[in-house]
This record gives C-alpha cells, structure tokens and sequence, in this order.
C-alpha cells in the first residue's frame, strides 16, 4: 500500500529484522571499536551521497564516541584548498583518485578504525578509498546492502567492491534500489537505507559502550550539548583528542 502506514509497516519490520540478524557482525564491529578506543584510537567514519548520514551517527552526536572524525567530501574545500566547484555535480563519489587525498587530509593516527559507509558499495571512490586504508594497515567496518551490491557490477577498475575488502560487513537490508514500495508505473519510493545504517550505528555504539564499561574509568561519550553543563562536559573529553577530531558543519 502506498502509504505512510504501509511504509510504517514496512520499515518496522525492517529494522527489527536487520536489528535482530546482524547481531553477530554488531558485535564484532564493536569489539574491533572498542579495542581502538582503549589504544588511544578515533573511529573514522566516512560516506558519500545520503550515505553521510550513518557519518553523522558515528561522529559527534549525542551518546556517540567522543573519540571519532567524520571525513567528508567537503574536506577537499575546507582543508585541501580546492574550489568549491570542486563538489558540484554527483560523480565526485565515482572518482577514485580522490580517496588517496581525502585520506591524506584526515587527522588519521595508526590505532584508528574506519567505517565506511555505501549502499550500493561499488562506486569508484569508496572502493579506492577502502582498498587506501587497508594498504595503510586500519581495520575497516563496511555498512552496505548484500543485495545492491550483489546484483550490480563494480565500478572501480579493480572490479573489487566494499563488502570484499571490509574486517565486518553489517547488512542494511536494503532492497536493490533501496526503495521498498513499488508503484503501478515502475519505480519504487520509501528508502530504507539510511534507516536501517542509523540503527546499526546506534547498535554498535552501545555495544562499544558496554564493552568500555566493563574496564571501569570514565567514558569518553558525547552529552547533548542543548543540556545543562552538556558543551563543559563535551569540551573537557574533545581536548584529550586535541588534532585528532573534526567538528565541522
């Protein structure tokens, strides 16, 4: 039915199938977290498209790791003197040789951890930018849709695609296309992948956190910073990462 309740339907179900059956890869994608945390790491996280959403889960928000870098597109601009002509257009995310100066200009130390996220996970700069980190000895954690990126060809010259090249694959359980409500003329609206990411974000990072506390100590985790004393505490915990995190719009 196309309607919000039918995709109501849709997404509820969704998300406690994807919630349920990735457990096992949430659970290693925190334990591979948790062990940077402890050495001194920053979680990395990095998408291009709507898949900058589950970026924004990781890095920076409220109940999030402190210790973690949203690495963005907009980076070339802010920290690599590009024009910002640079970011006009949508094939920027199909360009492979970007991922080598995306990397070079993140504040990345040898401990940190990369989350990668690509719903299809074939584009020619996800793929490049994977296969960069890996050669520079992190671990990364990939989000993406089994079935996309099973059903369609790579565009990397490698032939290679993220889920290939990935430590832990989480499955967003996003159809082909990633919308879930067909229409009569072809075509399909209700998206669910950005849905289905957050809460795999949100799932690692309370897993993340359940490991930190069984060490005891303090935890490194955001406050809102709309609450009393919210900006203090966030301050106190960002300035043990002084260099190594990026707030940025």
């Amino acid at each position: 039915m196309i309607s919000a309740e039918g995709f109501l339907e849709v997404i509820t179900e969704l998300t406690k199938t994807v919630g349920t059956e990735q457990l096992s890869h949430v659970n290693a994608a925190a334990d591979v977290i948790a062990g940077c945390v402890r050495a001194g790491g920053v979680v990395q996280a990095f998408g291009c498209g709507h898949s900058e959403a589950l970026a924004m889960e990781i890095a920076g928000r409220a109940g999030g790791l402190v210790p973690s870098n949203r690495i963005s597109l907009r980076d070339l601009v802010l920290f690599g003197g590009e024009e910002v002509s640079v970011l006009e257009g949508p094939l920027l995310e199909k360009d492979p040789t970007v991922a080598r100066r995306l990397y070079e200009l993140a504040p990345v130390g040898a401990e940190d951890v990369f989350v990668i996220a690509s719903n299809s996970g074939v584009n020619g700069l996800i793929v490049e930018f994977a296969l960069h980190v890996k050669s520079k000895g992190h671990k990364v954690i990939a989000l993406t849709s089994r079935q996309h990126t099973d059903l369609v060809e790579s565009n990397h010259p490698s032939g290679r695609k993220l889920a290939e090249l990935a430590d832990v694959v989480l499955d967003n359980g996003a159809p082909y296309g990633d919308s879930t409500i067909a229409l009569p003329g072809g075509g399909a609206v209700g998206a669910v992948s950005s849905i289905t990411a957050a809460l795999l974000a949100q799932q690692i990072t309370v897993e993340v956190v359940r490991r930190l506390l069984d060490d005891g100590g303090d935890l490194p985790i955001y406050l809102s910073a709309n609450i009393p004393g919210g900006r203090e505490h966030n301050k106190v915990i960002e300035d043990r990462y002084s260099g190594r995190i990026r707030r940025t719009a």
